[in-house]
């Protein structure tokens, strides 16, 4: 039985040597203007810098090109896509098809990760991006487990799941908070709000806080539970999924980490010791469980129940 990859997002190029140490097996990086909702922001020269130290540690780096792309940005991806090929990133992870034709002119054997975040439900979509050049489909956060297994043993490529973090329920290319307040007369600097902690949106009905934030792609309203399913892990790993997803994205560095090193745990056990793994998950998840913030209770999103925002 294979050993699903344990991918994350780190915040910092100092984070990455940890997360490796930790039992990450790749990261994903970037920057805003080509990557949506990156846990960390990260220069050119830092991806550089961040694809070395991942390589020196002996895991992979992903470099995220998946925003949407206009016009203004399209003569831009070449030139990017030729200088992630040359800093020797593993894989591209990509939404727009603009991204898959600027890859084919310009760096043929890079290998493209299929990610729209909502659009991966059924395995003939799946192959039908695999069959113009994708290697993996990055499934949709709202399936259930039944949809996900079941993808998986259609699909011709590999298949990544989310196993652990908030998830995006809305995206705008508008700033609405800046303009709101903008609207009140009241200044705001939009421009770090990305690493702001504290936004939210108050669902006074159902006690639900919402994070909200803004970058250079828009407006970013999350989920209010986060996803963790430490404890539900046989079935994606007896279904052989390729890529276990821990999104960091609004969390700390500390945090990231010591989610990374009980999932890894968790995988290793599930793999090679069932039983053990039987008698360890629900410890595992209360300990994730009393690290998080009072306002984000842990869910399984929807892969055994409908989950309704």
């Amino acid at each position: 039985m294979k050993k699903p990859e344990l991918l994350v997002t780190p915040k910092t190029v100092a984070d990455i040597q940890l997360l490796a140490q930790a039992g990450a097996d790749a990261v994903i990086i970037g920057e805003q203007r080509y990557g949506l909702r990156l846990a960390g922001e990260f220069s050119r020269e830092q991806v550089k810098e961040a694809i070395a130290v991942a390589h020196e540690n002996g895991i992979k780096a992903y470099v995220a090109m998946n925003a949407l792309f206009h016009n203004d940005a399209v003569d831009e991806l070449n030139d990017y896509i030729a200088f992630v090929a040359e800093a020797d990133a593993d894989a591209v992870v990509f939404g727009d098809p603009a991204v898959l034709m600027a890859v084919r002119e310009t760096a043929p054997g890079m290998k493209l990760h299929w990610n729209t975040e909502t659009t991966a439900t059924n395995w003939f979509t799946c192959n039908y991006w695999g069959r113009k050049g994708a290697k993996r489909a990055v499934l949709a956060r709202e399936l259930s487990m039944d949809a996900v297994i079941e993808i998986k043993e259609n699909a011709e490529v590999e298949i990544e799941v989310q196993v652990h973090g908030m998830t995006a329920m809305f995206q705008s290319k508008r700033s609405l908070v800046g303009n709101y307040f903008e609207y009140q007369g009241r200044n705001m600097e939009i421009e770090q709000k990305k690493m702001e902690p504290n936004m939210f949106l108050h669902d006074k009905e159902r006690n639900s806080k919402y994070p909200i934030f803004e970058d250079v792609n828009g407006t970013h309203i999350m989920s209010p539970n986060d996803i963790c399913i430490i404890d539900e892990l046989e079935e994606l790993i007896d279904a052989g999924i390729d890529s276990f997803k821990i999104d960091g994205v609004l969390k700390s560095s500390e945090y990231i980490i010591e989610v990374t090193k009980k999932y890894r745990k968790a995988i290793d056990m599930c793999v090679e010791d069932r039983d053990a793994y039987y008698d360890i998950k629900d410890e595992l998840y209360q300990e994730i469980e009393a690290m998080q913030p009072v306002n984000r209770p842990l869910d399984t999103g929807f892969f055994y129940k409908e989950t309704v925002y």
